[in-house]
């Protein structure tokens, strides 16, 4: 059985149980990945915790389409996608821990605070990060999380409808949660 990156940690006590990745995020990574399934039978991440964590096995697993297809749409263009799957291959990864996951920002926004381990020659270190999600609408009027991504520059007003397709201006949306 092979371990879902997810819920391998370097510290075990943040686990409740080990799950098999085809349990776990293969799922979610085979869904979204197969250009041949209709999307709207792709599975969604129920929750931005739960996107965050597919998210990490993409990583791990330098799945970098996933990180781009699970970013919200308005930035997936402006992605580096070279430099993810650099990022990624190059990067061993130990671990991944929940620190906190606040489900309800406002009415469409999430927050994931996780930490990711990675192996270094001087010991662990850890990528310390408090994510932002938003719930955005497809075509299809139905919703799924996406990551907001905060690096990626973007020229945007503040009275512009909002990126994540909400039909709200920007600084009532996601703007609040963009440098």
């Amino acid at each position: 059985m092979t371990l879902c990156p997810c819920r391998v940690s370097s510290n075990l006590s943040f686990l409740s149980q080990a799950i098999a990745y085809s349990d776990c995020c293969q799922p979610y990574h085979d869904s979204l990945l197969d250009d041949s399934s209709d999307k709207l039978d792709s599975i969604k991440a129920e929750t931005a915790e739960r996107l965050m964590r597919t998210r990490y096995s993409a990583f791990v697993l330098v799945k970098p389409e996933y990180i781009v297809k699970t970013t919200v749409p308005a930035q997936q263009s402006l992605l580096d996608v070279a430099a993810i799957e650099e990022w990624a291959r190059q990067t061993p990864w130990a671990g991944l821990e929940i620190v906190r996951h606040t489900p309800k920002l406002g009415k469409r926004h999430a927050q994931v605070e996780f930490k990711a381990y990675f192996d270094t020659p001087d010991g662990q270190q850890a990528h310390h990060e408090r994510s932002t999600f938003v719930k955005v609408k497809e075509e299809s009027n139905n919703e799924r999380w996406c990551f907001l991504d905060p690096t990626v520059a973007m020229t945007v007003s503040q009275k512009q409808p909002c990126i994540c397709g909400s039909g709200e201006k920007f600084k009532r949306c996601c703007g609040g949660y963009l440098p």
